[in-house]
């Protein structure tokens, strides 16, 4: 693992193979890279990958070398407050039964969003206090003392991230079924709500710029498997133009903006980066030879696909790292991405199979 290769690749700037960032949850596959069991080392097995894989982002690093529990036999179960788990890594899934508490649309729109900026005790992801004053924000992302007002960028690859941009804001707090009716059926109250929300996200990307972080990944699921959940229209309306708001604060800053979303992004990417976004990293769903062609200094991640490896088929694997390194060389922003994750159910040999032939075919010097 090579984060100076990486950071390098975020600027554009020439590297020696193409890098990759992965979104990686298989103990096995980390087990068997490393030699080390990874239930009952699991920070040295995942140390021991890191140092041996061409992963540059994306392999978390577990605090203590605790053992952890073995996996279940069952990959899916109901657990004691009835909710469906299914296993993910060496752990298990959190929920996606957002907004229980809200049962009707009409408690939705007599919601306030500024009388609950302590969002500790609910499920909206970004489980923060947004009454902290900002630069209480901006020193926990930081982790220490802020540097002096216009600085220099930190030189390692120093990031951030917020998962509630804001679509998943009124998506997490209300559930998707009133979030939609309120998104055809009551516009001018959403947006209301839109502009409340976004409060919360401002404090969040001002304090962002106060830090020297040289990249922040913003996350809203805007897209499913075909493509954006509501109209290009839209989205320009009630999404957009905060992109543009809290994307400028942090460009302002020299920070890069990395967009972040599940699904199919080729019918958004346009919108994203003139929005400003300096990348996309997003599913398997898209022509992403054909957004790089349209947008040839942006970064990209996430054309590979977990479906290829799961069928443990040499060659299908092969063509697919060899077309993906192709596009790296064209492409002097893109990462190596399995855009659709490599969780614990995808075979250890395949993923060893990718990262090969990403070796053989992915060196640019």
């Amino acid at each position: 693992m090579d984060s100076n290769r990486a950071l390098r690749r975020l600027r554009g700037e020439p590297v020696d193979r193409i890098p990759h960032w992965e979104h990686l949850s298989n103990p096995d596959f980390l087990g068997l890279v490393s030699g080390i069991d990874p239930y009952q080392h699991p920070r040295q097995a995942a140390l021991k990958a890191a140092e041996m894989l061409p992963v540059d982002m994306g392999i978390a690093i577990p605090a203590t070398d605790d053992p952890v529990p073995a996996p279940r036999a069952e990959s899916s179960w109901v657990d004691d407050a009835g909710r469906r788990r299914v296993r993910w890594g060496a752990g298990e899934t959190s929920h996606w039964e957002w907004g229980t508490e809200f049962t009707s649309v009409e408690q939705a729109l007599a919601f306030e969003p500024l009388k609950h900026m302590d969002m500790r005790d609910r499920e909206v992801v970004e489980k923060q206090d947004f009454t902290r004053p900002v630069e209480e924000i901006a020193r926990s992302i930081q982790g220490g003392d802020l540097p002096s007002p216009g600085g220099p960028r930190a030189d390692t690859l120093k990031g951030a991230g917020f998962y509630n941009t804001i679509f998943m804001w009124p998506l997490l707090t209300f559930g998707w079924e009133i979030f939609l009716e309120l998104a055809g059926a009551y516009q001018t109250e959403l947006k209301r709500l839109m502009d409340d929300f976004a409060v919360l996200s401002r404090k969040f990307f001002t304090a962002v710029a106060m830090t020297d972080v040289v990249y922040c990944v913003c996350h809203d699921d805007i897209c499913m498997a075909r493509g954006p959940v509501c109209s290009p229209e839209w989205l320009r309306r009630f999404v957009y133009p905060y992109y543009e708001e809290f994307w400028g604060l942090m460009k302002a800053q020299g920070i890069m903006v990395i967009f972040m979303t599940d699904g199919n992004p080729e019918a958004i990417a346009d919108d994203i980066f003139a929005c400003g976004a300096d990348g996309l990293i997003s599913e398997p769903f898209a022509d992403y030879d054909a957004i790089a062609r349209n947008h040839p200094d942006k970064m990209l991640a996430g054309d590979g696909d977990n479906r290829v490896l799961m069928s443990r088929d040499r060659e299908a694997i092969e063509r697919m790292t060899r077309r993906m390194c192709d596009l790296g060389r064209r492409c002097p922003r893109y990462f190596m991405c399995i855009g659709n994750h490599i969780p614990w159910n995808v075979p250890p040999e395949a993923v060893q199979w990718y990262f090969e032939f990403s070796e053989q075919y992915g060196q640019l010097a």
